[in-house]
């Protein structure tokens, strides 16, 4: 879950960027994008893809 924290802190920091230079469309999109992985309707299965991986590697 902190993964998904820190990535809605950077989608934050960038729609501010993108923002500041008059791209509001693709600021609300990475604002959208935050509130989304901030609710808790995203779920964090990078853990569980990278076993996978490693499982069908070690075959």
């Amino acid at each position: 879950m902190d993964r998904l924290k820190a990535q809605a802190a950077k989608n934050r920091d960038a729609a501010k960027v993108l923002r500041s230079r008059g791209k509001d469309t693709a600021a609300k999109q990475m604002e959208t994008r935050a509130d989304e992985l901030e609710s808790g309707r995203v779920t964090d299965v990078t853990e569980p893809v990278i076993g996978l991986f490693r499982w069908a590697q070690g075959r």
